[in-house]
C-alpha cells in the first residue's frame, strides 16, 4: 500500500512538472478567480514609484524599497498559514526553488527603486514590467518546455508595444530627454527578478503548496537578505513621520496586500499570463505621473496606453479554448 501511494505521488508530481497548465485549469471559473486579483495588485503596484518619490530627501532609493520589502515580507510570513512548516515539507529541490525565489524577490526593490530614481517612474516601470512577461514566457519555455500560446504571444506583443510607445512618445514627438543607461539596465534586471520569482512561485503553487505559505516564505527570506540595506542605507529619514508613512504604505499595501492577491491569482493563472497582466502597472504609473507629479504625455503616448489596455483585456478575458 505505501508503495502504491508513493507511485501515485510520483506520477502526480511528474504530471505537474510536465504540464503546468493542467493545475491552473480553474480559469474556467472566470476572471474573478485569477485575473482580477492580479489586476488589482497591478493597479496598486503602479503607485509605488510615486509613493517612493515622496520619501524624505537624502534617503537612498534602494533603502526605501528595502524597508518596504522588509516590513511586507514580515507581515506575509506571520500571516501565512503553514509558512513556518513549508521549508520542512519541501524536498531538496523545492527548498532550492524557495531560496532562488527569495533571491529574486530581494533583487527587485534593490534594482527597481534606483531605476525609478534615475529614469523616472514611467520609464522604469515600463522597462521592468514590459520585459517581465517576455522573460517569464521565455524562461518557462526553456525550463519546462511550456511553449507560449499564440493568444499569449499576440496579447503580450500588443501590451509591450503599447508600453514602448507610451515611454518613447515624448522622444518621437521631439520632446524627449536622454535616457539614463544605468537606469535602463537596473530596470531590466528588476524585470528579470520579477519574472523569476513569479515562475518559482507559480511552480511551487502548482505542486499543491498554499499560495500564502509560498509567498510568505519567499518574502521572509528576501526580507532577511535586504535587512543590511535597511540598517546601513536607510538613514534617519525613514524614522521621520513622512518616511514611516511611505514605508508603511510600501510594506503593508504594495507588498503585503498585493502579494497576497498575486499569490491567490497565480493559483488560477499561468505565470506567463500573470506577469503580462501586471503590465497595467506602468499604465497606472503614467497616469499618476500626469495627475500627481505634473508630467505631460503627448498624444502618441496616450495611443500607446490604449494599445497596452487592449493587450491586458485580451489576457484577462479567457479564450474560448481555455474555458
Amino acid at each position: 500500500m505505501p508503495n502504491d501511494s508513493s507511485s501515485r505521488s510520483s506520477r502526480s508530481s511528474r504530471a505537474l512538472d510536465g504540464a503546468a497548465a493542467a493545475r491552473p485549469r480553474p480559469r474556467r471559473t472566470g476572471p474573478f478567480a485569477g485575473p482580477l486579483p492580479i489586476l488589482t495588485a497591478a493597479v496598486l503596484w503602479g503607485t509605488t514609484g510615486t509613493a517612493a518619490s515622496l520619501a524624505p530627501a537624502g534617503v537612498p532609493a534602494a533603502g526605501v524599497g528595502a524597508a518596504g520589502l522588509a516590513l511586507g515580507g514580515l507581515l506575509l510570513f506571520l500571516t501565512a498559514p503553514g509558512g513556518r512548516a513549508l521549508p520542512g515539507a519541501c524536498g531538496g529541490g523545492e527548498r532550492r526553488l524557495l531560496a532562488l525565489g527569495a533571491l529574486a524577490v530581494a533583487g527587485y526593490p534593490l534594482t527597481f527603486y534606483p531605476a525609478v530614481a534615475r529614469t523616472g517612474v514611467a520609464v522604469a516601470t515600463v522597462i521592468a514590467l514590459g520585459g517581465a512577461p517576455v522573460l517569464a514566457g521565455l524562461l518557462a519555455w526553456f525550463v519546462r518546455g511550456s511553449r507560449p500560446t499564440v493568444r499569449w504571444a499576440a496579447a503580450t506583443s500588443a501590451a509591450v508595444l503599447g508600453c514602448a510607445v507610451l515611454v518613447l512618445g515624448p522622444g518621437l514627438t521631439g520632446d524627449g530627454a536622454p535616457v539614463d543607461a544605468l537606469g535602463v539596465l537596473l530596470a531590466g534586471l528588476a524585470g528579470l527578478s520579477y519574472a523569476v520569482y513569479a515562475l518559482v512561485g507559480g511552480e511551487l503553487i502548482a505542486r499543491g503548496y498554499a499560495s500564502g505559505a509560498v509567498m510568505g516564505v519567499m518574502f521572509a527570506g528576501a526580507a532577511l537578505l535586504v535587512l543590511p540595506v535597511v540598517l546601513w542605507g536607510g538613514g534617519g529619514g525613514l524614522l521621520t513621520e513622512r518616511g514611516a508613512i511611505v514605508v508603511l504604505y510600501l510594506g503593508a499595501v504594495t507588498t503585503f496586500l498585493c502579494y497576497r492577491l498575486f499569490g491567490h491569482g497565480l493559483r488560477h493563472t499561468t505565470p506567463q499570463t500573470a506577469t503580462a497582466l501586471t503590465l497595467a502597472e506602468p499604465a497606472v504609473a503614467a497616469v499618476l505621473g500626469v495627475t500627481v507629479l505634473g508630467e505631460r504625455l503627448p498624444g502618441v503616448s496616450w495611443c500607446g496606453l490604449a494599445v497596452l489596455a487592449l493587450g491586458i483585456v485580451l489576457l484577462a478575458v479567457p479564450g474560448r479554448q481555455e474555458t
